[in-house]
């Protein structure tokens, strides 16, 4: 099996303050977890934004531009921003900071979908700040707008103008179809990296027979032409992550997708659970793709093309 890619994707959007003293919200946090975790193994690193004086999820290019050079100057590691921002965003909101930054490489959700948050009500009564508790309770309202326009528009802005190339993450298996889809159109060419996101209600449900199923699909629409890789929200990560590379895949953690490292402990950084799946994938005897490699796996333009 060729070298495994280990992902870790920071803070996202979804977790808020009051759920874990150790979700990076500032950018000297998301710098500095940033760091540690591409020194624990992670080649890629999936970055959103966040208003530091509130954790909120934010798309102001200056809240990217905070930590992005400090990263980019401590660690040869690549550089994936979300060009799905929030479900409460607009298209443009959440395009600002790729579009300013000009990454190597970006997200790209496959479709629109319910995006549900609020069952994470129940695990908590105070809040940190006014706005948390409204944000997830108001998630049984919410749809993520992703429309084959919206795809297109990023694929355009951000892959053909400025050489960006993608982590499509595909919620379900029709995400795959609509991947197929833009590749007969040529706006997406190999080699392709598709993520199979797993475990957010109004997606795919994190189970095996699931995975086997996405993957079947994969080879058939895409033959040779892509690799893949899992992150499984919740609980089922580091299952899912195992599970994952033993079928040949590469693998995703990181705050955005668990707070946990095990049952009832928080995990303290995303380093721990960097270093949690570097063991588990070199136990199955994966080795760890470095930055560069991972670049010419993916077919990367290289850091020297970024704007930060």
């Amino acid at each position: 099996m060729s070298k495994i890619i280990i992902s870790c994707a920071i803070t996202g959007s979804i977790h808020t303050p009051s759920m874990s003293p150790f979700l990076p919200v500032t950018a000297a946090a998301i710098t500095e977890q940033a760091i540690g975790a591409a020194e624990a193994g992670a080649a890629i690193l999936h970055l959103h934004a966040r208003e530091p004086d509130t954790g909120r999820p934010s798309a102001l290019v200056e809240h990217f531009m905070a930590f992005l050079p400090a990263i980019n100057a401590a660690t040869d590691a690549v550089v994936n921003l979300s060009t799905g921002g929030s479900a409460t965003m607009t298209l443009a909101e959440r395009l600002a900071g790729p579009l300013a930054a000009n990454p190597e490489m970006c997200s790209l959700n496959m479709g629109t979908m319910n995006f549900a948050l609020y069952p994470m009500l129940a695990k908590r009564t105070e809040w940190l700040h006014d706005w948390e508790e409204p944000f997830l309770r108001e998630s049984d309202d919410l749809v993520f707008k992703n429309t084959p326009k919206d795809i297109e528009t990023i694929l355009t802005r951000l892959g053909r103008e400025r050489g960006a190339r993608f982590e499509f993450e595909c919620y379900d298996v029709g995400h795959l179809t609509m991947l197929a889809h833009f590749v007969d159109r040529g706006l997406v060419t190999a080699p392709i990296f598709i993520q199979f996101v797993m475990g957010v209600l109004g997606g795919i449900a994190a189970e095996p027979e699931h995975l086997a199923h996405l993957k079947q699909t994969a080879d058939t629409l895409f033959g040779d032409d892509y690799t893949f890789s899992v992150l499984a929200a919740g609980r089922q990560q580091m299952a899912m992550a195992k599970l994952c590379a033993a079928m040949g895949g590469h693998v995703r953690v990181g705050l955005e997708d668990n707070l946990y490292i095990a049952q009832g402990r928080l995990a303290k950084s995303n380093a721990e659970q960097v270093e949690l799946v570097r063991r588990m994938v070199e136990d199955l005897g994966r080795v760890v793709a470095t930055p560069d490699e991972a670049r010419a796996m993916l077919g990367l333009k290289g850091r020297q093309e970024v704007a930060f």
